[in-house]
Order: C-alpha cells, then structure tokens, then sequence
C-alpha cells in the first residue's frame, strides 16, 4: 500500500483519484485550515504530524478535525529537527497529546537510531512513521535521519515482540518460574528454613 503527503489543495485532490488507505498531513502543513477540512471530509483517516508546532496551533488543528469529520485522524508526536538529536525528541509529549485530545496518537522519528521508535510504541504510540533510505551517507537533508532497509526491518521485529514483553499486568507464574518455584521453595517452604543467600548488586 502506499499514499503520500499532500502539501496544497491541487495534490490532495489528485491524491483521492487513488485508493490510498490514508492521508498524511505534513508537520509544515498542519496549519492549512483549507487543507484539514478537505482532507478530513473525504472520510479517509488522516496521520497528522505535529512537528514545529505551538500548543495552539494544534488545537485550532484538532477542532477542525473534530468539527468537519468524525475524529478519524491519529496525531503523530515528532520534532521536524532532521535528524533530531535525542535530548529534543521529548517521548512524553505522546501521553500529553493522549492525555489533552482523547485521541490515538503515533510517533513519527527523524533519530538516527531505531530505540526512541521502540520506545514510543511501549509507551502506547499506535503509528510508527520513520523516513527510509538506501543509505544514510547519500547526499540530501533526509538522508541521516533515516533508516536503511536493514534497520526498518530491525525496528519492525521489535515493535512486533513489544505486546509479548509487556504482558497482561496480572499477578501470575509462568510455566518455567512454576518449575523454578517447585526446585527451590519447596523444600523451604516445608521446613520453614530462613536462611539467607547473599545477593552480589
């Protein structure tokens, strides 16, 4: 599948002639209040990146999308600095942007590294967007904030081990602690022993 970045009203309307399963809105766009309304009226779901922009610039944002669609839009966190250094990608503002719109909310990174995307999708981002390349020494201004073909598949098996790691949250024993309790307590627990085993940190 693929779709596309549409920056004016001539490209969008170009890009719905296709059967694209979504529509991106660009950091750079997101304050085109002609656009958002076009956009989100064409029922498609909208990936909104809020990149380069003010809290309020993200609300008028926001509203429109509520007001002249049916809320069918994911906000994408992301710092359009390419490649962002890490002390400025800022993780946290996806429970923010979460926490002010009730909305889905996705990560879109422009690192130079795969950790900051595994991250945010642990912390709850349902869209991972990530720039990719044949190779981040080409020449051009994408080119080292993106991924090889390599690294996309890299961060595509992590994000998909991720709901394995994390569980249910539930108080349990797996099958293996079950065998590990069995070889270790049980004869404790029989006899009460409190000894102690040192514990090197």
């Amino acid at each position: 599948m693929w779709s596309a970045s549409p920056w004016d009203i001539p490209s969008l309307e170009f890009l719905l002639q296709y059967d694209v399963p979504y529509i991106k809105i660009a950091s750079a766009t997101i304050i085109n209040e002609e656009l958002l309304k076009l956009a989100i009226k064409s029922g498609k779901p909208l990936l909104v990146s809020t990149g380069m922009s003010t809290v309020e610039e993200i609300d008028r944002a926001v509203n429109i999308l509520e007001t002249c669609g049916e809320g069918n839009y994911i906000l994408l966190h992301t710092n359009s600095d390419y490649p962002t250094p890490l002390q400025d990608l800022n993780l946290k503002m996806i429970e923010t942007l979460k926490n002010r719109y009730d909305c889905l909310v996705g990560y879109s990174g422009h690192e130079q590294n795969v950790e900051p995307s595994v991250i945010a999708a642990c912390m709850g981002a349902k869209v991972i967007e990530r720039h990719v390349t044949l190779s981040p020494d080409m020449w051009g201004t994408d080119q080292k904030a993106s991924l090889s073909i390599h690294a996309m598949n890299m961060l595509a098996r992590r994000i998909d081990t991720i709901p394995i790691m994390m569980g249910d949250g539930l108080f349990s024993l797996s099958d293996g602690e079950l065998k590990v309790r069995n070889k270790l307590r049980a004869d404790k627990e029989a006899d009460g022993d409190m000894s102690c085993q040192k514990e090197n940190i």
